[in-house]
């Protein structure tokens, strides 16, 4: 796992109620310990982080430790964020009563689903491009399994959209260069100074760069959380290879909850029988990734103390 203290991106998903914050949280704080400038991102709607370290976070940068800055990224606010920036620029390249109406429609778009994932990934995005430098090492602690996949896969997506919206816009402008509909100021209207393709090239360099990050599997990694369970073995197994066809990094298994060897009594012999079985599954299923096994803590891991015992077994 000291390995993954040289990545500069490291993403941290699995199902839900696995423990990705925890170890999103520790490995963020190895980080941070060994002098590095960390920022750790909470996507997960649940948003334990604060409550993990004890202080507060929202959708600002903030230190929680020395070297670690926290921010939480709200979906519902990150909607909110992305459709007022969308209609600041149409309201700076059309005409006011265009602007009016694609306002409206862009209102009323802003409830559909997808929105919110989309404005997480802007985000994420941002981030990824716009702080690379400003830290050393960027830990996303992501939402659940299904969510997760669909962010990564958004660079496809939101290209595919760009470069249809930009074929289209250029066939308008060929087709009749004064469009009064959109009523274009005559400077704007050659194509290469024509801010709508302007800015339709600036989202699709952006989603190139973001995407390029993404698949450098040198600077960037993904850290699946499992638990010695069937179902939880089973989505991270299809999580595993959706991610490793689409080319993501995936650089280690973190098998958490593991009861310890020292537990005695009759009420754990069932019980390790059981997750026996699960743990040859995992090791069969993952032979592949380094694995690291954390053990069942006596109580919730909650505030500094309790994560650096975490720390500390990821770091041996």
């Amino acid at each position: 796992m000291r390995e993954l203290l040289r990545k500069r991106v490291l993403f941290f998903g699995g199902k839900g109620g696995v423990g990705k914050t925890t170890c999103a949280s520790a490995m963020a704080l190895a980080a941070a310990r060994e002098g590095r400038r960390v920022l750790l991102v909470s996507t997960d709607p649940a948003h334990s982080t604060a409550d993990i370290f004890e202080r507060p976070f929202d959708g600002t940068e903030r230190e929680v430790y020395p070297g670690l800055t926290g921010v939480e990224l709200d979906g519902a606010a990150e909607a909110r964020r992305y459709v007022d920036k969308a209609k600041s620029e149409i309201a700076r390249m059309f005409s006011p009563a265009v602007a009016k109406e694609a306002e409206r429609q862009i209102e009323l778009a802003s409830g559909m689903p997808g929105v919110e994932e989309v404005a997480l990934f802007d985000r994420m995005s941002d981030l990824i491009i716009d702080r690379f430098d400003t830290y050393d090492l960027l830990v996303f602690d992501t939402a659940p399994t299904g969510h997760t996949l669909r962010l990564l896969r958004m660079p496809d997506l939101v290209s595919s959209w760009i470069a249809a919206l930009s074929r289209r816009r250029r066939a308008l402008l060929a087709l009749d260069r004064d469009i009064d509909r959109v009523r274009l100021s005559p400077e704007a209207v050659d194509p290469d100074q024509d801010p709508i393709l302007r800015t339709l090239d600036e989202r699709r360099e952006k989603l190139e760069q973001v995407r390029a990050r993404l698949m450098q599997h040198n600077f960037t990694g993904f850290v699946l959380v499992v638990i010695p369970e069937r179902l939880p073995i089973e989505e991270t197994a299809r999580a595993a290879e959706t991610l490793r066809d689409s080319n993501v990094n995936v650089c280690a298994v973190v098998v958490n909850r593991v009861l310890r060897a020292d537990l005695r009594g009759a009420c754990y012999d069932a019980p390790r029988t059981q997750e026996q079985v699960y743990v040859e599954d995992i090791k069969r299923q993952f032979a592949v990734y380094p694995l690291a096994w954390i053990p069942q803590l006596e109580r919730d891991v909650y505030g500094l103390e309790s994560l650096e015992r975490v720390r500390a077994v990821l770091m041996q």
